[in-house]
């Protein structure tokens, strides 16, 4: 721990010194001016930092710089930004005193120093310090486990799909660190291929943990299950096991499940809850409306599967209701309109420039919740 004494006053500065060392504090830096503090904290050298300085204790009144102008200096310096300032003054102005604090001061003392006074007010001033930089640590700690759970998140997301039947790729925009959306696919066999798009009621942590744990589930159940109404139940099963009920609130996600046959030219699909997805064709477009309630709201749900035919080069667009709040027509019929002519205009570009483009005449100022877009090109 270092404390700097500001004072040009030598016999000033010799008492508080005396005070200080009986009182325990050994680590004692002494300025005469405003100059020579810049220059302990090497104020205009932006890239070095002075470690361990704790506590600024400094005259008011001083030549050239003085130390209220000081004060405001330091307070633009982010890293000093937390170092407790008490002036030690025999100024009794009580417009200059809040003229001090508003400044950036902590604290102030008069002159003559009492030595008790002094000593309570440093503590007290060290205790805020204290906790501020157990605060700054905690929260540089919690965002780099943050950032760790955002890759970890991420590297659960399928891979882009390209082969001789399907090219599937999406586009995840989350409003937070972690998010409650989350997508998968997979290569069922030779012909058919399963995608499935969900969004967790919530955002964070709760929600991105409760997305991690239905990535788990789907991997074991896609290899044995592939019937799109078979895998609504069992999620609806495995988040029953997440209730508990000494708590008010409990998970639930909207989702879309389709299951893609090539071979016979097949969507059969099941919507729970979620915004309908687009089977776009040359000639028109075809809504996959939801045939079931959200997962995880109830014990047991009626499901029923919907199955699409098609011909021809064939898009499937799914989407989070993110996607459509950010667009900037006025009903969802219109803002469905609107993916369906940009998905046969822009049938080239990524699903990542097709959300830009969509949500281009919004006057939004941030992105309220999380974006998600899948993409199925049937070839």
């Amino acid at each position: 721990m270092s404390i700097i004494i500001v004072d040009d006053n030598v016999t000033n500065q010799l008492i508080i010194k005396t005070i200080l060392n009986k009182a325990g504090y050994s680590n004692l830096l002494i300025a005469s001016s405003g100059r020579e503090l810049y220059d302990l904290l090497h104020i205009d050298t932006p890239c070095r930092l002075v470690e361990g300085v704790d506590l600024i204790l400094m005259d008011m009144m001083m030549p050239g710089i003085d130390g209220l102008e000081a004060c405001r200096r330091i307070q633009t310096e982010d890293r000093y930004r937390d170092v407790p300032i008490i002036f030690v003054t025999a100024v009794g102005d009580s417009n200059k005193l809040a003229e001090a604090l508003d400044a950036g001061a902590t604290d102030y003392v008069m002159k003559p120093i009492n030595k008790l006074e002094l000593l309570a007010r440093m503590r007290s001033a060290l205790r805020l310090k204290h906790e501020k930089d157990w605060h700054k640590e905690r929260d540089k700690r919690i965002k780099y486990e943050l950032d760790l759970a955002k890759q970890v998140q991420r590297s659960v997301l399928s891979a882009p799909i390209e082969d001789e039947n399907v090219h599937i790729e999406a586009v995840y925009q989350p409003s937070f660190e972690l998010a409650g959306d989350y997508y998968a696919w997979f290569r069922i066999d030779e012909r058919r291929y399963g995608v499935m798009l969900l969004d967790m009621m919530g955002h964070g942590i709760s929600s991105s943990l409760v997305c991690m744990f239905i990535s788990s589930v789907l991997k074991d159940m896609i290899t044995r299950v592939t019937d799109p109404e078979k895998v609504m139940r069992e999620l609806n099963r495995y988040m029953g096991q997440l209730y508990r009920s000494d708590e008010l609130l409990n998970y639930y996600f909207t989702s879309i499940f389709v299951v893609v046959d090539t071979e016979s030219k097949r969507i059969d699909y099941v919507n729970a809850g979620h915004p309908p997805g687009l089977v776009i064709t040359e000639t028109g477009a075809t809504l996959l409306e939801p045939t079931a309630p959200a997962i995880g709201l109830f014990d047991n749900i009626e499901v029923t599967k919907g199955t699409v035919s098609y011909e021809g080069k064939t898009s499937i667009i799914l989407y989070t209701d993110g996607l459509l709040e950010e667009m900037s027509e006025s009903d969802d019929a219109a803002r469905r309109g609107k993916i369906v002519d940009l998905t046969r205009t822009f049938a080239s570009k990524s699903p990542s420039e097709i959300v830009d483009e969509l949500s281009s005449g919004t006057h939004s100022s941030s992105q309220r919740d999380d974006i998600c877009m899948v993409r199925i090109t049937v070839k």
